[in-house]
């Protein structure tokens, strides 16, 4: 495997910036050559993926595709730079014909991708196989909205998470609260948290707020809040401005800041995310929300950056209540947030056809399930491989089961990042002291100003 390792470099650097990367080599007939690329590397970022596709992906599809008499050759691209650089790469590559086959792109690049012509729909590309693939209807489809533009597949998801309340059981048992807790209401959290308060918990209630805390302020904040007020912060290609769900949302976080319940300070602070996560673990946050990072990456007794030894027995999770019961989008009673990556066929290819099977072949259930192992365990997009990984993981069994058939995204439009500032700026308006309805006024008009006017603001 270190031989294909020094190949895959040398093709790489060999490959970077011509057209003909993914062409047959054209003396040898039948022959196809594929290239495949992502943001890892072997050594370096998501070195663990880059590993799966060199070391086990590529012999595997090579081997699968002999076996259907195709003489097919794959070669990884790896990349590990800042997501930022591997997006501008990957733009400047797909504008001038050029990149890999098959490209791995954040889930929120997607509609400006498309919007410039930089990924097709996949069915334009491949033909029928596409919309036919077995794999969909293993997917919710609240995940497969994640890889639609205007009513097309795109791409097919990589991966996804989701939001939930989580709550420390030890605290909560102290006050009389039940260690199932499930809030049907935004008054049973705020009712909680008042007993919490009572008690002398520090900082009772904890959702993340103003711009230090950047994307993870919307995320794990105001855009789950405004689900669950009903709304979505763009919908029928319009934007929501100081509507009543904003102004829901906003109020919300006036009961919690303002009221006492939670710590203004803490979102101002640039490492307050950070703070907010050792708190937790010290058991002075009593309810915070967050994505299954936190329950992974945070607070796991091995490996977390605030391990919390007795996670499994202290640590509570419960899915995130729209304001009433009913009064979320789409009328429910629970609402989520969800990210994630896709995987696409570049149009520049010239075997799309072939490459939408290697495409399809990193997603089938084997690839999954090598992919996620020794360590590696995350929600995938099929519900029939995360039932079988996802079996000694509660929560993200419970993510896997209760919050992905109900999640929503954020937009994949290009002025999202600014809107997304306008909101975290919404938020730390009021967390400081600014009234909902007045923070929301400030909010549409900012809001204006990036999307281009009134007319594009739903009223």
């Amino acid at each position: 495997m270190a031989l294909r390792k020094r190949v895959v470099a040398v093709a790489a650097a060999a490959c970077l910036g011509l057209a003909a990367c993914g062409q047959s080599s054209g003396g040898g007939g039948d022959a196809i050559e594929l290239t495949i690329t992502q943001n890892a590397i072997a050594g370096g970022k998501n070195a663990a993926a880059a590993e799966w596709i060199a070391d086990w992906v590529i012999p595997k599809f090579e081997a699968a595709q002999k076996a259907k008499g195709k003489d097919v050759t794959v070669t990884f691209l790896p990349s590990g730079v800042d997501d930022e650089q591997y997006k501008t790469k990957l733009s400047l590559d797909l504008k001038s014909g050029k990149g890999a086959d098959v490209i791995d792109i954040d889930g929120i690049w997607a509609g400006e991708f498309a919007e410039a012509g930089y990924i097709k729909p996949l069915s334009e590309l491949v033909g029928p196989e596409a919309d036919g693939w077995d794999g969909w209807s293993q997917i919710p489809e609240a995940v497969q909205g994640m890889a639609e533009f205007n009513g097309k597949k795109y791409a097919l998801p990589v991966g996804t998470d989701g939001r939930v309340l989580y709550f420390n059981k030890t605290l909560f048992t102290k006050v009389g609260l039940p260690a199932d807790w499930q809030p049907k209401s935004w008054q049973e959290i705020l009712d909680a948290g008042a007993r919490l308060k009572s008690s002398g918990v520090p900082v009772p209630i904890q959702i993340n707020a103003g711009t230090a805390m950047g994307e993870a302020t919307s995320m794990q904040g105001v855009l789950p809040l405004l689900a669950g007020a009903g709304g979505e912060v763009h919908k029928d290609g319009k934007w929501t401005g100081a509507a009543q769900p904003m102004k829901d949302a906003l109020g919300l976080y006036q009961k919690i800041y303002g009221g006492g319940l939670g710590d203004p300070k803490l979102q101002q602070e640039a490492k307050g995310r950070d703070k907010s996560f050792q708190q937790f673990a010290e058991g002075k946050i009593g309810i915070l929300m967050e994505g299954d990072y936190f329950w992974r990456g945070v607070v796991n007794p091995k490996t977390g950056v605030a391990k919390m030894a007795d996670r499994d027995q202290a640590v509570g999770y419960a899915m995130i209540p729209a304001i009433e019961p009913g009064k979320g989008i789409r009328g429910q009673d629970f609402v989520s947030m969800s990210g994630g990556a896709l995987r696409t066929v570049n149009p520049g290819s010239e075997h799309p056809k072939e490459a939408f099977e290697l495409l399809a072949f990193t997603l089938s259930p084997e690839a999954l399930k090598e992919e996620t192992k020794d360590g590696n365990v995350r929600v995938t997009p099929r519900t029939d491989v995360n039932k079988e990984i996802l079996a000694g993981e509660p929560l993200l069994t419970f993510i896997s089961e209760k919050v992905l058939p109900l999640t929503a995204y954020r937009p994949p439009v290009a002025v999202y990042p600014q809107v997304s500032v306008a909101l975290q700026e919404a938020t730390a308006a009021v967390a400081g002291g600014t009234a909902p309805d007045q923070a929301a006024a400030a909010y549409q008009k900012k809001l204006e100003g990036i999307v281009g006017g009134a007319g594009n603001i739903a009223s």
